[in-house]
């Protein structure tokens, strides 16, 4: 099974996480914008070799895994991180609240189908950590799923654990790479962020009357990510927590740790038998002649 790729970021599985002890800003001994900015642009060129040729093995899928407080981050990470992948081999889903038909069944069935097939990347912009996030902080929100017995609402969130790491944990005894990160933003840089959203007429349109409500449930939310993240980084499907106060630094940190899961793979093109190469020495000769 797949090992998590070491990185200071990394949440050991001994379920004794805390939020206090996770830094939102890079380490003190850090550089400039620029010089990550380069190091990023050094990790996607190693990328976009390792990505064909995953494609090719096909014998590993990759799921990354992104959340978050609002604006710190997620999408302009994904889309840093991704550039220049392959789009036939990579695709992004994002999770927003479910639909009807989504809540007429279990919380982890609208994922099932996106789970990336053998080759490919997955990419799940939320996903169903949102119902141990957004629902366990909103409990009401419970009334929508019509669930077929009372339950107390700690072994509730117990039991979902239990189900996402079961769930988890299949995927990567059949090949598929799980990566999951926290960007892991500070309540005052989200300030800020929420400010420039709304002092700037181009990004307006990312803003949301409930951004400002949400705020309201900070702590609540620490405590949800914290019981989370303690539950659920196991050592087939780790969790890094990666300070996200510096987005350059943020990115490179994300990016270096899905090049060194990569890397850990051994991946290589498939090699072709003999009598694939008796063929292909034919094709050679014969198209030379033309």
């Amino acid at each position: 099974m797949f090992k998590a790729a070491d990185s200071p970021y990394l949440v050991p599985d001994n379920g004794n996480f805390t939020v206090n002890s996770a830094p939102t800003k890079p380490p003190i001994v850090t550089r400039d914008s620029k010089f990550y900015k380069k190091k990023l642009d050094k990790v996607i060129k190693e990328l976009q070799v390792l990505q064909p040729i995953l494609y090719a093995q096909g014998q590993h899928a990759v799921l990354l895994i992104f959340q978050a407080m609002d604006a710190a981050g997620k999408d302009s990470t994904i889309r840093a991180v991704m550039t220049g992948i392959n789009p036939a081999g990579c695709k992004v889903y994002p999770f927003k609240q479910p639909s009807d038909r989504e809540l007429a069944h279990d919380f982890l069935w609208r994922t099932y189908a996106c789970f990336p097939e053998k080759g490919r990347i997955g990419i799940f912009n939320r996903s169903y950590y949102e119902e141990v996030l957004v629902v366990r902080v909103h409990p009401e929100m419970l009334a929508r799923q019509n669930l077929p017995r009372s339950v107390d609402l700690e072994t509730l969130w117990q039991e979902r654990y239990e189900s996402i790491n079961d769930v988890e944990k299949h995927l990567a005894r059949n090949g598929t790479v799980i990566l999951k990160f926290w960007l892991n933003v500070s309540n005052e840089e989200q300030k800020t962020r929420f400010l420039r959203r709304v002092n700037k007429k181009e990004k307006h349109w990312k803003w949301s009357p409930s951004d400002l409500q949400e705020r309201e449930y900070w702590q609540d939310y620490m405590a949800a990510y914290e019981q989370m993240v303690r539950t659920t980084s196991k050592p087939w499907a780790p969790w890094y927590v990666i300070p996200a106060d510096d987005k350059p630094f943020m990115r490179y940190s994300v990016a270096e740790i899905i090049m060194n899961s990569l890397q850990s793979l051994d991946l290589k093109y498939p090699a072709v038998d003999s009598r694939a190469g008796e063929h292909l020495a034919r094709a050679r000769k014969h198209l030379l002649a033309e």
